[in-house]
């Protein structure tokens, strides 16, 4: 069985964006895309302040979805948190 490890550097090696887009449209499915997008633009939005009953009700959610991300920003050393204060703007 491939590790996780494996995996992760499979991702690390691929510099190019076709190239990355390409792959992940290879390895996932349609609905496995749409998911890890959604997650990604709710983490977007609770880092922008939008509370998690609003992104909820606009994306037609359950809290918990919301909650797991909310989590992962207020954890000490967030990669999560460091990518989007990079991209995004905020404090590191």
């Amino acid at each position: 069985m491939v590790s996780r490890d494996e995996l992760i550097e499979v991702f690390t090696e691929i510099s190019d964006f076709e190239e990355m887009k390409s792959f992940i449209e290879e390895i996932l499915t349609p609905r496995e895309i749409k998911d890890f997008a959604l997650r990604w633009k709710l983490l977007q939005e609770l880092h922008e302040g939008h509370t998690q009953r609003n992104i909820a009700a606009k994306y037609g959610i359950s809290l918990c979805k919301i909650t797991r991300g909310s989590k992962i920003l207020k954890k000490n050393n967030s990669i999560t948190k460091k990518i989007l204060n990079r991209n995004y703007g905020g404090a590191e």
